[in-house]
């Protein structure tokens, strides 16, 4: 019986954890940047890149327009802007076709 205890203890664990994550919505999704840096979207094309804090992006890339940005890998913002990106004038536009 003891041996019994010890396997369903960690499954009962484990099972709580999901639990929690689920309930408290956090996910395990990847984030698009890591710590310390923030998305930027290349302009006229829907290519992005990482830039560290507190660093201007780089010439040909624009910061994402407030509350368009995204966090994580397929989240609402990022399969957005797999058909969209901004053109030279800051405006939102259909993103060219290959």
């Amino acid at each position: 019986m003891r041996q019994s205890l010890r396997v369903r203890t960690p499954l009962w664990a484990a099972g709580a954890a999901a639990l929690v994550l689920a309930a408290t919505g956090c996910s395990m999704q990847d984030a698009i940047c890591g710590g310390g840096e923030y998305p930027v979207l290349n302009i006229g094309s829907t290519g992005s890149a990482c830039v560290k804090d507190g660093e201007d992006p780089p010439q040909g890339y624009t910061r994402y327009p407030e509350g368009k940005v995204p966090q994580h890998v397929d989240d609402e913002w990022a399969v957005y802007w797999q058909t969209h990106t901004v053109d030279k004038n800051g405006k939102i536009v259909d993103a060219p076709k290959d």
